[in-house]
């Protein structure tokens, strides 16, 4: 294998992808990318294990983009990237495109809970890059509108995901389609036995990318005091100045990924009269420095860096820590929060998880040993709550200062006006409706179902059971008759929906029709997703259950 690569334009890819990253605002390749890039540009199988989050979608797109050929490329994919659910699918197929600009690609997302037509007409059109879930790409290689025989790579993400939620036998349908002279990339968070039987079915020889978590040193974790916050993404920005207007941080920095994250967010928190200050590799020196000087002087309460940026920086001010984006790695979770609570004074790390990052949070406490509990995002009443304090404290500070000019308004005023309601009219003023809107409060992770439990046998007289707290039943038209089993129900959910299998209730299946739970404000979604799916390859009845 090639050595590894500081910078991207050490992995040997074409300039317009390095472009591409440059306005992207990607500044040097992750580990895993560095690893991966150059054994997959020599059209090697890879086997790669790396935490969700790491960069693994560049490290597969960037050969596949590089290898496209100028010119007419036809009409029929050259390669096809599984991924276990139609959020990650979508994200996939958002981020090739992104990387693929300047290359021309044309990159098409295919999964449930969508109307197929759009798909059908995208494919008969021509595409180069197919993203999708088992079940639907499976749907679309019955209906004969995705050919394989031109394909070039087959890309497996988060193998070990799809095997959970039971697309064992659509894997293995798909990979029987696909010409044997490919290439063939799996990556996985974990690679348990299943993994590697899978590897050995269906690689050749691979490369083994496996990135190791290094060890913290005894003492390094600061007094720190940690908490995360469960926020979806469109969410995020809002959530970040809830947090930040309770907390009232002396000087914060706020980690991202990418450059362009870093502007986006920063003009973003200006809008809402936050002073952030953007820092990133994209900058001159002389703008660095204007940037900590203006934190330093207190002109500025927060950072908003990339963690480049951030190496070597030493703000003693510092009280809190923000991770916008879980970090890519656990090791890097360690050494941000590092910057706080140094020489015994307690500092404040706070991080925001969209729903799919929890398994990356989880392998901060494994490395850790600590536990990382999760808060609610502050509440419009907190919000206002917090202001009200500050305002509070504002007027005592004030009343050490002249207040003169100000005496003469209210003596003026209190000849009509009843003091009492003069201050409480002043506070109001300052604290006008700023026509905040709660933030959609994200559901807690169900445990895994037990999905190959004994199938319940009910006789006719038999009553059904109710569904759990905070769950509601959907009644499926298909049941044992039908070959049916619980891998099949939860595939087909997780598949079609953003729930993941652990947020999947209890299964039950019939000779005829089957039950399943699912979070009650999620019971329209699944219902409508699963109409516009398959089971076993045919169309079922699905409906809300009508004795739940």
């Amino acid at each position: 294998m090639q050595p590894d690569g500081d910078r991207f334009s050490d992995l040997g890819l074409r300039p317009e992808l390095l472009d591409a990253l440059t306005a992207l605002g990607y500044e040097e390749p992750t580990p895993i990318q560095s690893e991966a890039i150059p054994a997959l540009l020599t059209g090697q199988d890879l086997v790669g294990q790396a935490a969700t989050g790491t960069g693994k979608t560049a490290a597969f797109a960037l050969p596949v983009l590089h290898r496209l050929p100028d010119g007419d490329r036809g009409k029929k994919p050259r390669a096809l990237i599984l991924a276990p659910t139609r959020e990650l699918a979508m994200q996939v197929a958002n981020a090739i495109s992104s990387y693929g600009q300047k290359v021309g690609a044309r990159v098409l997302a295919v999964y449930g809970g969508q109307p197929i037509t759009p798909q059908l007409r995208a494919l008969s059109k021509g595409v180069d890059v197919v993203v999708g879930t088992p079940g639907r790409v499976v749907d679309h290689l019955e209906r004969g509108s995705l050919k394989l025989d031109a394909l070039e790579t087959v890309v497996l993400d988060e193998a070990d995901e799809m095997l959970d939620m039971g697309f064992a036998d659509e894997l293995d349908a798909i990979l029987s389609q696909v010409p044997a002279q490919r290439q063939t990339v799996l990556f996985s968070a974990t690679l348990p036995p299943k993994i590697a039987r899978m590897a050995k079915k269906h690689l050749n020889d691979p490369v083994r990318v496996q990135i190791e978590r290094e060890a913290v040193a005894a003492g390094e974790a600061p007094k720190v005091t940690q908490t995360a916050h469960l926020v979806n993404r469109e969410n995020k920005a809002v959530a970040l100045s809830r947090l930040l207007a309770v907390h009232q941080p002396t000087a914060a920095i706020v980690f991202c990924r990418t450059r362009a994250e870093v502007d986006s967010l920063t003009e973003a928190l200006k809008s809402r009269s936050v002073r952030a200050e953007a820092l990133h590799g994209g900058m001159t020196q002389a703008e660095r420095d204007r940037v900590m000087n203006r934190l330093r002087g207190g002109t500025a309460d927060l950072l908003v860096a990339t963690d480049v940026a951030a190496r070597g920086l030493d703000v003693d001010l510092l009280t809190h820590v923000v991770n916008y984006n879980v970090p890519s790695a656990p090791e890097t979770y360690v050494h941000r929060i590092g910057r706080v609570g140094r020489a015994g004074r307690e500092g404040v790390a706070l991080t925001l998880v969209e729903p799919r990052e929890r398994r990356m949070v989880e392998a901060i406490e494994h490395l850790t040993g600590t536990k990382i509990p999760y808060a609610p995002v502050p509440t419009v009443a907190d919000l206002r709550a917090s202001r009200m304090s500050a305002t509070k404290d504002a007027l005592l500070a004030a009343l050490s200062t002249d207040l003169e000019d100000a005496r003469k308004v209210v003596k003026q005023l209190a000849k009509e006006h009843d003091p009492l309601d003069l201050a409480a009219a002043a506070l109001s003023l300052v604290h006008a409706s700023t026509d905040e809107e709660e933030i959609p409060v994200v559901p807690p992770r169900q445990p895994r179902p037990e999905r190959d439990d004994a199938r319940p046998v009910r006789g006719p007289r038999q009553e059904r059971k109710g569904p759990a707290t905070g769950m509601a039943k959907v009644y499926i038209g298909a049941g044992r008759a039908a070959n049916v089993a619980p891998k099949d129900l939860v595939g087909a959910i997780a598949g079609e929906t953003h729930l993941s299998g652990k947020q999947i209730g209890s299964i039950e299946i019939t000779e005829r029709f089957s039950l399943v739970e699912v979070p009650a404000h999620e019971l329209d979604t699944v219902v409508k997703a699963l109409r516009a799916s398959v089971i076993k390859g045919r169309k079922v009845s699905v409906r809300p259950d009508r004795n739940a």
